[in-house]
Parts: C-alpha cells; sequence; structure tokens
C-alpha cells in the first residue's frame, strides 16, 4: 500500500482556502503600520478563525496548541483560536470504502461482524468507527483523511506566515522553534504505524498504574493510514466535573497527573496533546487515554533540568536555575532573562513548592496564567526577546492543558506530595536505561 505524499495540486487548493484569511490579515497590517494606527488583532484573529473552523488537518491542532503558548500569538488571536473544536464533519461512506479498501483489500468488511458507515468521532487528522472483529472485541478503527500529506505541508507553511505576520508587530518572542517543533512533532501524526508504536509505548509505561487505562493496538487492522485499537468507552470529562462528588475529581485529577508524568519523570516520555477529546473517566474515577500521535521524547538530563529547575526555584538559586534553563535548551541567559523566565517558571512550579493541599492555582479563571504571561511579554519586549527552545513547546502545553482539566475539575490536592512521589528517588542513569528499554519493546 503506498502511502499519501505531498502533491503540488493538494498544497495549491490549502494555500487557496487559507490564503485568503492570512493575506487580508497581512494586507490590514501593513496598511496600519503604514498610517500609524493600530492594527486590528480583533477583526484579523476572527478572520483567522473563520478560515481555520471549517478545515481538517493539522492547521487547526496547531491553532489550538499556540492558544496555550504564553505570547506565541496575541491575546484576540489566542482566544479566537481556543474555541475551534476538534470535531469536524466527518467524511461519509463513500471515502470510509474506499479508505478501508486500500488499507485492508477489497474484502475488508468480511474481517468484521459489523462495520457502522457512520464515524462515531471526527477529528482533525481522521475519524473513528466503532466496530466488532469476529473475536467479539469492540475496536476503535480510525481512518486517515484523504491528502493529508500535501495539508500537513501546507498548512506549516500557512502557519510560517502567521507567524511572521505576528513578529512584525510584536518582536518579543521568536516564534522559529515553535515552529520547527509544531512541524516535526505534527508531521509524525501523519504515520499511523509510528503512532501504534506509541500506543504501546505508553501501555508499557503505564502498565503498573491501575488509575489509567491505554488501549491495545490490533496489528493485523493497521496500517500506516488505519490505526485499530480496542474501544475503551468512559464519561467525558466535562460532564465528570460537572456531576461528580469531591472525591471522585480529586481522585480522578490523581490518575491524570500520574498518567501525563509518571511517563515523563519515568522514561523521558510526554503527551503532547492534553485536551478535552483525549480522556475519558470511568465509574472508579480511573482515566482512559487517547490519541498517541503527538508524542515527545526528551533526553535523559532534559529531565533532570525540569528537576533541577524545581530545586533552583525553592532554593532561590540563581546559578542552578540558569543551569536548567540552559539544559532546556535556552540561551544567552542573562541576570534580565533569567528574573524574567523566573516569574513564568515560578508560576508553573508554584503549587508543586507548598506543601499543603490546595487547587492548581488559585485563580478560578479559565485564562490560565494570562496576567502572568503579559507580565513576562512586557520583560521580554524590554529586554530584546528570546527565542523559546523546541522542548518548551509542548512541555508547557503539558503543563497548561493539564492545569485548565485541574481547574474544571476542582480538584484539591497536595500537589507538592504528587511531584515528589515522583521525582525523590530520581536516578539519571536509570531514567536512561528504562528508556531505552520501553523503545526497544514498542519497536521505536
Amino acid at each position: 500500500m503506498a502511502e499519501d505524499r505531498p502533491t503540488v495540486r493538494g498544497r495549491v487548493g490549502r494555500y487557496g482556502r487559507v490564503g485568503a484569511a492570512m493575506g487580508g490579515a497581512a494586507v490590514r497590517l501593513a496598511g496600519s503600520r503604514y498610517l500609524g494606527r493600530e492594527a486590528d488583532h480583533e477583526r484579523n484573529a476572527a478572520d483567522l478563525r473563520v478560515a481555520l473552523g471549517g478545515l481538517k488537518g493539522p492547521l487547526m491542532k496547531a491553532a489550538q496548541i499556540l492558544a496555550t503558548i504564553p505570547d506565541a500569538l496575541p491575546d484576540d488571536y489566542a482566544r479566537e483560536l481556543a474555541e475551534l473544536q476538534s470535531n469536524a464533519p466527518p467524511m461519509g461512506w463513500a471515502f470510509v470504502r474506499r479508505r478501508m479498501a486500500a488499507e485492508l483489500g477489497p474484502d475488508w468488511q468480511s474481517k468484521f461482524v459489523t462495520f457502522p458507515r457512520e464515524a462515531t468521532r471526527a477529528a482533525s487528522l481522521g475519524q473513528v468507527h466503532k466496530a466488532v472483529d469476529h473475536d467479539g472485541n469492540t475496536l476503535a478503527c480510525k481512518l486517515q483523511y484523504p491528502d493529508m500529506a500535501s495539508i500537513v505541508a501546507a498548512d506549516l507553511n500557512q502557519l510560517k506566515l502567521a507567524f511572521s505576520v505576528y513578529r512584525r508587530t510584536n518582536p518579543a518572542i521568536d516564534p522559529s522553534q515553535i515552529h520547527a517543533e509544531l512541524s516535526e512533532r505534527l508531521t509524525e501524526e501523519l504515520d499511523y504505524v509510528r503512532e501504534a508504536k506509541h500506543t504501546t509505548l505508553y501501555g508499557r509505561m503505564l502498565a503498573g498504574e491501575a488509575g489509567v487505562h491505554v488501549p491495545q493496538v490490533y496489528e493485523t487492522f493497521s496500517t500506516p493510514r488505519l490505526l485499530t485499537t480496542s474501544w475503551i468507552e468512559g464519561e467525558a470529562m466535562a460532564h465528570f466535573a460537572e456531576t461528580a462528588s469531591p472525591q471522585a475529581r480529586e481522585a480522578a485529577a490523581l490518575n491524570m497527573f500520574r498518567a501525563w508524568y509518571v511517563p515523563f519523570y519515568g522514561y523521558g516520555v510526554i503527551h503532547g496533546d492534553p485536551h478535552l477529546g483525549n480522556y475519558s473517566v470511568n465509574a472508579d474515577a480511573s482515566v482512559n487515554l487517547y490519541d498517541f500521535g503527538c508524542i515527545r521524547v526528551f533526553p535523559p538530563r532534559f529531565v533532570e533540568g525540569v528537576i533541577e529547575l524545581y530545586h533552583a526555584l525553592r532554593e532561590d538559586d540563581r546559578d542552578r536555575a540558569a543551569a536548567a534553563y540552559a539544559r532546556w535548551g535556552f540561551e544567552n541567559i542573562s541576570n534580565e532573562l533569567l528574573d524574567t523566565l523566573n516569574i513564568w517558571a515560578g508560576f508553573l512550579y508554584k503549587p508543586l513548592m507548598e506543601d499543603r493541599v490546595q487547587r492548581i492555582q488559585e485563580s478560578e479563571s479559565g485564562t490560565y496564567g494570562a496576567s502572568i504571561a503579559r507580565k513576562v511579554h512586557e520583560r521580554l519586549r524590554e529586554i530584546g526577546g528570546v527565542t523559546p527552545p523546541r522542548e518548551f513547546v509542548l512541555m508547557d502545553r503539558a503543563a497548561i492543558g493539564l492545569g485548565s482539566v485541574f481547574l474544571r475539575l476542582r480538584a484539591e490536592l497536595n500537589w507538592h506530595r504528587v511531584f515528589h512521589d515522583l521525582i525523590d528517588d530520581f536516578d539519571l542513569d536509570a531514567l536512561g536505561q528504562r528508556q531505552a528499554a520501553a523503545m526497544e519493546e514498542a519497536g521505536l
């Protein structure tokens, strides 16, 4: 079976659908600069949201991620793009039949007892059908949309244009490394064979966590454009947050924390897409994880740097903090830059440093850290800007995404002790050995 590859026709079609909105924003930006007026970011952001909202593909997903990174985009853009939904209209039965025949052969329907015409879920890169095989297993069959390679190539170029338009008005953040990281991760998401291995990796890393469930991959029904796993049913997180008892919400929050950070502190691996559609909750408050396309594997010394930064902040050790930021990938760390980075890091680490029961942040605002981000942004502009390292993108995304979930759950935990349960026995060499063994077992 041949994989999809970028085509000129596919790219041109994609450029046409998004380019009008981006071009209009760029023209208005240039006019405002020429005439000495303030740029109409609100109007530009609304245009961009309309352009992206009707499209399947990674540009929508990238926009959702960017909306959570402090000052990667203006506030108006972030507000608009945060409202993009991951549920796009599904493709019809004609597409399903063609895709399944291309992946599993013309007799593909005989391999299933039931395979519904309607998709159960539709997202940015593909749609999921709930099927049953001849052994009675309920399956989640994820089909990749057509021509996605061309869409990825076009979207990443459009994203670069969006960055360049914004940077002309606000040079405090250089987004070049953010674009590089998103490009690599989003391109990887096209490869369902790789995602199958990531799913197996997470099953291996979280095998000892009774409160976390990872689907099983069915390799005989999987290809580079079709990923089939066991179907895991659970309650939507949003509904659970509104109806569950405080004890159940706290148990779910603890399970969510361990689901994301046992892999990171134990194996150097992070799930980079923690939005509400990628997990559900069971009656016992255990959580189900889905969608392992956006995974980042970090070198062990980076994980050590994250822990070192925590200790540096607790002890107010500036030299130790500077060394930790260097391990994160920040360069040319002056005293002014160190002070600025510490504002943001202090906010993220604050609930971990205080040995008491508390919510993840004092404010109940859904705009996670907006006031802190603005303060950081102002300082960066004063000292000449910064280029966030690639490693920062998904780490920040995970922290902010999970923080918003914990806010929604109204969970009150001793985050300090939860965190120390993961880091107190940290050993750099042992992490490297575990990471290598887990990656080899998963075939990565």
